[in-house]
């Protein structure tokens, strides 16, 4: 009987605690290894595809947003613009459609898509799609593309914060769109900062238009990783729309900390088939538990405004974490997911994102969706393409053709090559 009453004081201290939200950091138990994805936070143990798909999914999503990445806004309904359109894109082998997209509050700011697709196919086209670093304009030599008039970071010639014709055309090496039409695939692209600018300032983007009057931020309020990956979602809304387009075979991509949204839009919406973050590193595909690379008090120190405050909690705490990325990744199962690197980057923790997805394997066995095949690390220029699948190559932190050949192989093997 007194055992009895014990069990029943303890699950209601739980029911309590979890009343008003999840455990705070003294209250979480320290877990120096990645925590088990198919162990409920409450001990119960997840043995079934139902058990999966109705409780630890939806659980895991809610402690993401609530310790690292913060909760962003249900989904709004959007308005699609296409400004222009230009059907004999790259001397005719691909259309391309300048979209605007709107959504939100009035002073919401306006999301510019790029999007081009192939020309030559039977078939609606595949479509990569993933945020850039410094506009639309400079991922193709194209003179009719407006520059972004929001903040854009110092480089590829800004000035004061401003884009200048000076990066037009700049970075057509990083995003190669014409191998990838060549391949059958499109891919639409946005500048991030359309939806917050890429600084520690919450009172130019997205959040300060979705913030009511009088509001103020806590520690669950969404940060700009968040952000990006809500614009991400954002352009699906529109994809799923195109009838250009296969809107079973949308890829979510992105580099570095564009890497990181891609991952945690691929994670929160089923709709994305298939997730390609490359060198995405701390906050991304990396673990948070990493001793190697980038640590999570220093990635919250230098950009303090990409996660929810609770992050910075586990500063120096990192094992009291209830998951680690390898969570984030079982939340996309059975959907396939490649992590890419380059061997020189170490800031990124390739080996620490080998030991991720491995973690994450369980998960996608029990879904019956294969898992991650090799049981070590492949040597540079291999790429492993099992349902996780990774590859590292040579070289160091940057976007290149390598790249993208080894994104296209893999979706190839994964979504059928485009028709």
């Amino acid at each position: 009987m007194n055992f009895f009453y014990l069990c029943v004081v303890a699950f209601l201290l739980c029911m309590a605690v979890h009343a008003e939200g999840f455990p705070d950091i003294e209250q979480l138990p320290s877990k120096p290894e990645f925590p088990d994805p198919l162990t409920m936070l409450s001990g119960e143990k997840v043995t079934t595809k139902e058990q999966w798909f109705q409780k630890r999914k939806p659980e895991l999503k809610k402690l993401f947003e609530h310790y690292m990445y913060g909760i962003a806004p249900a989904a709004p309904k959007i308005e699609a613009k296409i400004v222009t359109e230009d059907k004999n894109y790259f001397g005719g082998k691909a259309t391309k459609k300048d979209i605007e997209i709107r959504y939100g509050p009035p002073t919401t700011p306006v999301l510019h898509v790029l999007l081009i697709i192939p020309n030559k196919r039977t078939q609606p086209a595949p479509v990569f799609v993933g945020p850039n670093f410094h506009g639309n304009h400079a991922v193709v030599a194209d003179s009719t593309l407006a520059l972004p008039q929001v903040w854009v970071p110092k480089a590829l010639g800004s000035v004061d914060g401003k884009a200048t014709e000076t990066g037009r055309g700049k970075e057509v090496d990083v995003w190669n769109i014409e191998n990838s039409i060549a391949r059958g695939y499109a891919v639409a692209t946005y500048y991030a900062g359309d939806m917050d600018p890429d600084k520690n300032d919450f009172s130019d983007g997205v959040h300060a238009a979705f913030m009511k009057e009088g509001e103020k931020r806590n520690n669950q309020s969404w940060g700009t990783v968040a952000a990006w990956a809500f614009g991400m979602q954002r352009i699906v809304d529109y994809l799923v729309t195109d009838a250009d387009l296969d809107k079973s075979k949308i890829i979510a991509t992105g580099h570095s900390r564009l890497g990181k949204t891609a991952m945690l839009a691929t994670a929160f919406d089923d709709r994305i088939a298939m997730a390609i973050p490359l060198q995405a590193g701390c906050g991304g595909t990396a673990p948070s538990r990493g001793k190697i690379g980038e640590p999570v008090a220093r990635i919250n120190k230098v950009f303090p405004h990409w996660f929810c405050d609770e992050y910075k909690k586990f500063n120096e705490q990192t094992d009291k974490l209830p998951f680690d990325q390898h969570c984030l990744v079982a939340m996309c199962a059975p959907r396939p997911v490649l992590f890419s690197n380059a061997a020189e980057d170490t800031w990124a923790n390739p080996a620490g994102q080998f030991d991720v997805l491995a973690a994450a394997d369980p998960v996608y066995r029990l879904l019956g969706a294969g898992g991650m095949d090799a049981k070590t690390m492949p040597e540079t220029g291999k790429l492993v393409d099992s349902t996780l699948g990774y590859f590292i190559r040579a070289g160091k932190h940057n976007m290149a053709l390598v790249d993208w050949n080894a994104f296209l192989d893999f979706a190839d093997k994964h979504l059928g090559k485009p028709k």
